[in-house]
């Protein structure tokens, strides 16, 4: 496929759509599937970090697999839209799990507190399992195929515009989740909340059949699965790509500190700031003003991408990290849902930032020929590592400091997040200016090199 520095209308199209549909399922996944085991079936924080971390290994697997595949095959559309269409269906399975119907099923009573005891139990696990099966077919589909799609279509003096783009579609998925995802649950409850959801992801990826081109040319390639398997575990692999792990490893940092408190963010807002999503009040004034602000952060998103390419992006990777860590700091302090809403904002433009700026230096660094299998590689870094050790330490530190409890759907007592998490989250992020300030020279050795030949 021959590739512009021009975006065009169709390729943004789907760019937008396939990025802000995984965006949405990726935030219902990492969101309200923790208050869907937390509230409704019962489980524990523990449990929450141990489907994090499960989930996580699937990932990988998932994405070092089908992307080396999709490398081999030199295919990326069936495995981009028959893999969105297959995840809106197990996204869908979720309205089926209940303590009630795993009872059912197993013939199990409620009333007696062993058998109740082992309904919590398999449903705990059935959540759990169907967490990974979700996200085997999540990842293939999105962080293989799709990121793997974006590194084929773009070059490197769009892709910080493009990340811009796609920086602000967590943004954005997170505020209609927060918002949508929550009144509908409260409303309708959970199951018809995750059909809808399944519908919307297979509707994506039956759109796609029609709309997205295929980036490689469907020629299979003559190399060894199983050695472009570990192609990117390779010392002379690393050592030669010196640019690429020190993103990796800055991308690591970063969202472990994510990870440290994003998986309780929600339980967060809803049982500690006091977000009531029952009775949420969406007054006209408050509507338009979530609009405005969603608009002025996607604007800002893809100035600021704009930027990064026309500037270079080590000038602003040190701000966008103490952007994110005063936010954190800020919110750790914050009391009530406005200070909270407002010291979010200063957190979230370091987040986005950072988001930016790091994705684009990893696509930058990516060998285009191996851009597929080194997915995989990208997850172990940006989501494999991060979501086992954040929320095992967001685990610890509510475990540790939390002095507020409430009651579940069942009538179990169990934690609320304390705002430690995000403290936590400030001083591990502070560790991302060991690798960031090697990256910055390599970045500067590459702009120089770029600047000679132009």
């Amino acid at each position: 496929m021959e590739k512009s520095d021009k975006l065009g209308g169709r390729l943004m199209f789907n760019i937008i759509l396939f990025g802000f549909m995984g965006q949405v399922a990726w935030a219902v996944e990492n969101n309200y599937f923790n208050t869907f085991l937390y509230n409704k079936i019962g489980g524990t924080s523990v449990d929450i970090s141990h489907m994090v971390a499960a989930s996580s290994v699937v990932a990988v697997l998932a994405t070092l697999l089908m992307g080396t595949l999709s490398d081999k095959l030199n295919k990326r559309k069936i495995f981009l839209c028959g893999g969105y269409i297959i995840w809106g269906f197990t996204v869908m399975a979720f309205a089926l799990i209940s303590r009630e119907n795993v009872a059912n099923v197993l013939g199990l009573n409620l009333k007696i507190d062993s058998e109740a005891a082992k309904a919590l139990m398999v449903a705990v696990s059935l959540v759990i399992v169907m967490d990974c099966v979700m996200t085997f077919f999540g990842s293939t589909s999105n962080d293989a195929a799709f990121n793997a799609w974006i590194t084929d279509v773009t070059t490197t003096r769009n892709r910080a515009r493009t990340e811009g783009v796609l920086a602000t579609l967590p943004v954005l998925a997170m505020v209609i989740v927060t918002v949508a995802f929550g009144v509908l649950a409260s409303s309708f409850g959970y199951p018809a909340c995750f059909i809808g959801l399944g519908v919307l992801v297979t509707a994506c990826g039956i759109l796609g059949l029609f709309t997205v081109k295929d980036s490689r040319s469907g020629i299979k390639k003559e190399t060894n699965f199983w050695a472009d398997l570990i192609y990117g575990f390779r010392p002379s692999v690393i050592k030669g790509n010196r640019g690429l792990y020190l993103s990796l490893s800055c991308f690591a940092i970063y969202n472990i500190a994510v990870q440290i408190f994003f998986p309780y963010l929600f339980i967060y807002v809803q049982h500690q700031i006091g977000l009531d999503f029952a009775n949420l009040n969406i007054t006209p004034a408050v509507a338009i003003g979530a609009v405005l602000a969603i608009g002025g952060i996607i604007a800002g998103a893809v100035i600021m991408g704009s930027l990064m390419d026309k500037h270079g992006k080590a000038n602003f990777s040190i701000p966008s990290i103490l952007f994110f860590i005063a936010g954190l700091i800020a919110v750790y302090f914050a009391k009530n849902l406005v200070s909270f809403a407002v010291c979010a904002v200063i957190f979230l433009a370091g987040y986005g930032l950072m988001g930016i700026m790091l994705s684009a230096a990893v696509r930058d660094f990516t060998p285009e020929d191996k851009a597929g299998a080194l997915q995989g590689v990208r997850m172990i870094f940006c989501v494999m590592l991060p979501m086992i050790i954040g929320p095992i330490i967001g685990s610890f530190v509510t475990e540790r400091f939390a002095v507020k409890t409430y009651t579940n759907d069942y009538s179990e007592i169990v934690n609320v997040p304390p705002p430690h998490i995000f403290l936590a989250a400030s001083i591990a992020a502070l560790f991302v200016f060991v690798p960031l300030v090697f990256l910055i020279k390599e970045w500067r050795k590459v702009e120089s090199e770029s600047r000679k030949e132009n």
